[in-house]
């Protein structure tokens, strides 16, 4: 049994983690998940029900989520996927559309998205069983690269797309840097190649409305290492382990270093 009505001492000094983050390194779901199931109570420490994931554990700490221990962690592992146009980036869709993970392809394990790809963008998204990778490759603290190739339907001036490296502010909206050139294309039509690391919501598209484009067409080709390359559209890749540790050794070497958690009994 547990006490959903005795508060939790939130002062437990520096060591550990935020539970929250326990949870999806566990492969459970995702950060902000855990979050919403410990508002919901279905989060426990030491016999306690949390209700609120302000709340740091250590290796001590009993986590129970459901009143079942939390799994062994797995292994962090990152695939890369061909997002088609068509499809939302969700696990449900309020409006009934199709989404990514209804139509992942088989064999892969329980993933997360790192950020999203909006209904009709393309190109490379990221997912990963390990909720703590996907925080750490959409954090703007990281500075990850974004690359796009974008098509523009307008007049396209190369010396606004040049300024735009100076960063722009779109409907009281500040973003970054953004690197624009023009890659090819004729007359009304032309392909922009982009790069970028904020990666707010739709800003590509709001930054090329703001400059008079419609944007026609647009594909992620990149996310920080990682290439979309010649992954056909609606397929999977898995980043090799060695690869991905190589890739990302901040990640790894801050992950070594976080305190394992007690998983053993039963309440």
């Amino acid at each position: 049994m547990t006490d959903r009505g005795h508060h939790l001492n939130l002062n437990r000094g520096k060591e550990g983690e935020r539970v929250a983050k326990v949870i999806a390194r566990a492969g459970l779901c995702s950060r902000r998940d855990a979050e919403r199931w410990i508002a919901d109570g279905r989060v426990s420490v030491n016999g306690k029900m949390l209700d609120t994931p302000a709340f740091t554990v250590g290796p001590a700490d009993r986590i129970l989520v459901d009143g079942r221990t939390l799994p062994a962690p797995e292994a962090p592992r990152l695939f890369l996927y061909h997002k088609p146009v068509g499809l939302v980036t969700t696990v449900r869709d309020e409006k009934g559309r199709p989404t990514v993970f209804a139509h992942l392809p088989p064999g892969l394990p329980r993933v997360v998205s790192v950020g999203r790809l909006d209904l009709t963008s393309e190109g490379l998204l990221l997912l990963t069983n390990d909720g703590g990778l996907s925080r750490y490759l959409e954090l703007p603290a990281n500075a990850l690269t974004r690359c796009y190739r974008v098509r523009v339907h307008g007049a396209v001036n190369a010396a606004r797309l040049a300024r735009l490296a100076q960063g722009i502010t779109v409907d009281g909206v500040r973003y970054g840097p953004v690197e624009a050139r023009i890659e090819g294309g004729s007359g009304a039509n032309v392909w922009i190649a982009v790069r970028l690391k904020d990666g707010k919501n739709r800003e590509v598209r709001k930054v090329m409305a703001h400059l008079g484009l419609q944007v026609t067409r647009l594909i992620r080709t990149a996310y920080g290492p990682f290439q979309l390359g010649y992954l056909p559209p609606g397929s999977a890749m898995e980043v090799p382990p060695n690869d991905l540790k190589n890739k990302l050794a901040g990640y790894f070497g801050q992950r070594s270093r976080l305190p394992s958690v007690n998983r053993n009994g039963q309440e």
